[in-house]
């Protein structure tokens, strides 16, 4: 194998010697193991450590490999198995249990194991009867892979296999062409940031090239602090070299030497292969001095963060690459023209980096074909909440949020109704089920009352209490506040406490003037992304649910029995079978009953958890959730009962 490369042959050549997954086998066998975060915690190092000693055992001719996350976390452990000459298949929830049969039937025996077969790549015109494909699979169906089109593909691992499938093949491109070039080719492609505001990339990088000033810098913001957001973990676990080739590239066009990627120290697996990626590149000389044996010279460095959100905002997080506090500083001048250490710095975050290199590689037309005339291309969200199907999706921009939570995300859990999604994040919009088949895009999302943020998509049913909803993410936003601007300081702890009164049913009639008006003010005021934003989900519940607020205020109720000072819990006598579910899980005893008998709750114990709601058979129904003011004080339930 090529230990430096100098050239673009040597890619060529490469690619020709490496044996990947993808490429069919003519002898032997391959089986892949996703093996990202959440491939691990579902068991799959167990799963993967079993193949390689059945295997052996076997004395069969076999590589396993370890990929990246695929998207489905819903079925991990996920494995793949490449037979010569058979279609590859999939296989969901794979523990370490089903292996032996694995190995015994489909391996040996040539038998597809129905037990956890979930899909086949067609090889040719071979095709199993019976078994679909991932194009007929709902979860796959509509989406369109750019920037996870490698991952579950290639062992992230290793730099050959990402060469072997055409990896610093657009970085070899890009050289050969002017920078002036390569900035106009992303301007054309109508690539914009997908951290969150959405500028145009091509736009940032002209700014900087333009700056005086030198040296120049790159900084990858991979500081992923939403709650239930995983994009960026993904793509540096599952295809890392595709966010430095991109980096690179960045580097080149805007004549920059250095740059940095910005990762959160609770991202361990990320920063392990993003470690091993970048002395892989060095090593083979696609960091560092001369590349291609040109005069263009770059290397990269990590930097951890230690967590804060705040530091996703640019000059927060600049600061805190300088060994500062991370906290936001107004702007202008913006960090194009004066950022890290005073010089002209590009930002972007790992999605965008990750979507340079296709668009070099196939053009600017090819990408500007996909999406909406106002936002190009594609768009990896983050799926998760009261979904069946939560996972990690790529689809056009302009999809329409009904074909996200329905087609591809399989519907509301347990039968119930859709309620609300928020987009962008703890700063974003909480959108009614009126909006669903608005199309996912900068504009439409924003004039909605949202944003696109970073990708996050929380999907909420019929139970959720949209006040309660507000006040979650105020709580966090206000925590992660930096302090700096009154606005955002104090604001939005005054915003919390006001919707923390309205929960537990002290609220008053002037709260919903109040809030308004308080969000309103912080939004148009705050210093940074964060306090400009934090306001969202308020606004939006008073625009889509003010009638949801009504209630907690006016009727001391809570529509989705959520609020615990506006709920209580009983057993209906009529349909109590006795079955001793609900006592049996109360954590504090409340629930009283022989076998067979209607139960009871003892209110004076009940502390209103909802479990004895969430255990409660369906077929039986019996136990009720009653929201609004109790008319009787609580008696004592003996324990005879």
């Amino acid at each position: 194998m090529i230990k430096k490369i100098t050239t673009p042959d040597d890619l060529i050549r490469i690619k020709k010697q490496t044996r990947t997954f993808e490429k069919v086998p003519e002898k032997g066998v391959h089986v892949a193991v996703g093996m990202n975060t959440c491939g691990m915690a579902s068991g799959a190092k167990e799963t993967m450590a079993a193949f390689r000693e059945s295997l052996a055992y076997y004395d069969l001719d076999a590589k396993v490999f370890r990929t990246g996350c695929a998207g489905m976390c819903f079925y991990e452990p996920l494995v793949d198995v490449f037979l010569p000459g058979q279609p590859r298949i999939t296989y969901k929830g794979l523990s370490c249990d089903g292996v032996s049969r694995v190995v015994e039937d489909h391996i040996l025996g040539g038998q597809v194991v129905e037990n956890w077969v979930l899909a086949q790549t067609v090889v040719g015109d071979k095709r199993l009867p019976g078994i679909p494909t991932y194009d007929e699979i709902p979860y796959c169906r509509g989406q369109h892979k750019i920037v996870l089109a490698r991952c579950g593909h290639i062992d992230p691992e290793d730099i050959y296999q990402y060469i072997a499938m055409d990896g610093y093949a657009a970085s070899a491109k890009a050289l050969e062409m002017d920078p002036e070039q390569v900035i106009d080719t992303i301007r054309r492609s109508g690539l914009r940031g997908r951290g969150g505001a959405g500028f145009p990339t091509g736009l940032k990088w002209q700014f900087v090239r333009e700056a005086k000033g030198h040296p120049k810098y790159i900084i990858c913001n991979a500081d992923e602090g939403d709650p239930g957001a995983f994009m960026d973990r993904s793509i540096l676990e599952g295809d890392p070299h595709a966010v430095l080739e991109g980096m690179l590239i960045a580097a080149y066009a805007v004549g920059a030497t250095r740059g940095y990627i910005y990762v959160r120290a609770e991202y361990p697996l990320a920063v392990e292969r993003l470690r091993k990626a970048i002395q892989q590149a060095c090593d083979l000389g696609l960091l560092g001095p001369n590349i291609f044996g040109s005069d263009f010279s770059f290397d990269i460095r990590l930097k951890l963060g230690a967590g804060a959100f705040v530091c996703g905002e640019e000059t927060a997080l600049i600061a805190s690459i300088e060994g500062k506090r991370g906290m936001p500083h107004p702007r202008p001048p913006f960090p194009a023209q004066n950022g890290l250490w005073g010089k002209p710095t590009n930002i972007n975050n790992v999605e965008t980096y990750a979507n340079v290199a296709p668009i070099i590689s196939n053009g600017a037309e090819w990408y500007a074909a996909i999406g909406t005339p106002d936002s190009r291309g594609t768009k990896v969200f983050c799926v998760t909440g009261k979904i069946k199907h939560s996972g990690l999706i790529e689809v056009p921009m302009g999809t329409s949020l009904r074909k996200i939570v329905y087609d591809i995300g399989g519907g509301i859990t347990a039968g119930r109704a859709f309620k609300a999604v928020q987009t962008g994040g703890p700063s974003g919009g909480v959108l009614p089920e009126a909006l669903l088949d608005l199309g996912v895009g900068y504009k439409e999302l924003a004039e909605a009352g949202s944003i696109m943020g970073s990708g996050g998509m929380v999907v909420m049913d019929e139970n959720t209490c949209m006040a309660d909803v507000a006040r979650y993410f105020l709580s966090f936003t206000r925590s992660e506040s930096c302090g700096k601007c009154t606005p955002c300081r104090e604001g939005l702890t005054r915003l919390y406490e006001i919707l923390d009164r309205i929960c537990k049913g002290n609220g008053h009639a002037d709260d919903l003037d109040r809030l308004e008006s308080l969000a309103t003010t912080i939004k148009d005021t705050a210093l940074c992304g964060l306090g400009l934003s934090a306001p969202n989900p308020v606004l939006t519940v008073l625009k889509y649910f003010r009638e949801e607020i009504e209630a907690h205020i006016f009727e001391q109720r809570c529509p989705a029995g959520v609020c615990p000072d506006l709920v209580w819990y009983r057993i209906n006598a009529d349909r109590c079978s006795g079955c001793g579910q609900c006592r049996r899980a109360c954590p504090v005893e409340a629930i009283v009953g022989r076998p067979k008998v209607p139960h009871e709750i003892d209110r004076m114990k009940c502390v209103k958890c909802g479990t004895c709601l969430e255990v409660c058979p369906p077929r039986f129904h019996a136990v009720e959730c009653v929201s609004g003011q109790v008319a009787d004080e609580p008696q004592a339930v003996s324990s005879e009962r």
